[in-house]
């Protein structure tokens, strides 16, 4: 089960959300959809180099059970989907959604690697099959030029090797998450990653830019 989300204003024009998600019921009525599955991403300060965390959340407890969660609670940016998604529920529809930790140095970048792991997700939780090799084989080369341009620079290596030894350290204490957290235990996504947004920054303009820009 994953824990409870409160949701504050956020950046995106809150206009006929209300009316969206009443339409969205209407849909789903009349054509009696079973599970109303949504996908998003955040961005995230963890590193490429371990595995990709997802973040599952519904209507009804059961609809996230397997899904072990990160934080004891999260405040996340106010949305027509998450609006949509509770305005189900309260309809009683069953509704449910995956959201993908992205490494945050890499949020304006193209990667693959989230969704494929977003499409797996949804595959398992709706009984789907849903093909990634293009994804797959598309992560392998992001994968490839990540690695190049890390090693190419101490700051970022040193970034990275830096938020390598927090997830380690948080994931090898989940059991304390009350304590210790993704949330609150590591240092912001600014101190952590202003060499990384540097460094990237200098590589707009280059003919090879390396990591592709989203």
């Amino acid at each position: 089960m994953t824990p409870p989300t409160c949701c504050s204003p956020g950046p995106e024009p809150d206009s006929q959300w209300e009316r969206f998600c009443a339409a969205v019921e209407q849909v789903v009525r009349r054509l009696n959809v079973r599970l109303v599955v949504n996908m998003s991403a955040i961005p995230m300060a963890v590193p490429h180099t371990r595995p990709i965390g997802v973040t599952a959340h519904g209507t009804r407890p059961e609809l996230t059970e397997g899904h072990e969660a990160w934080f004891a609670t999260a405040q996340v940016p106010g949305s027509a989907l998450a609006l949509m998604e509770f305005r189900l529920g309260e309809a009683g529809h069953d509704a449910m959604g995956f959201s993908v930790h992205v490494p945050h140095y890499l949020a304006r970048a193209e990667y693959p690697q989230a969704a494929r792991v977003l499409l797996d997700h949804i595959g398992l939780a709706a009984g789907l099959y849903l093909p990634t090799e293009s994804l797959s084989k598309a992560a392998e080369r992001t994968e490839a030029e990540i690695a190049e341009q890390v090693e190419g620079s101490d700051e970022v290596r040193q970034v990275v090797q830096a938020l390598e030894r927090q997830y380690d350290t948080v994931s090898s204490g989940r059991g304390e998450r009350g304590q210790l957290g993704l949330a609150g235990a590591l240092p912001s996504a600014d101190e952590l990653a202003a060499e990384v947004e540097r460094f990237l920054a200098d590589q707009d303009g280059k003919d090879d830019p390396g990591l592709p820009g989203a």
